[in-house]
């Protein structure tokens, strides 16, 4: 339960920094990694809905 909760939360911030960079991109630049942070996100969530590997 814990690593779902995880899971959860790193979703929540690579999507939020995802929608930050449409909104404000110079903000966006300001997190360090965030392109790591976002493809991260991305890695979770094609696993977590079976459609990866």
């Amino acid at each position: 339960m814990l690593r779902s909760a995880v899971e959860r939360q790193f979703e929540i911030i690579g999507e939020a920094l995802n929608q930050l960079g449409k909104l404000d991109p110079a903000t966006q630049a300001r997190v360090r990694n965030f392109r790591n942070i976002i493809g991260f996100r991305n890695i979770l969530n094609t696993q977590l809905c079976g459609t990866g590997r």
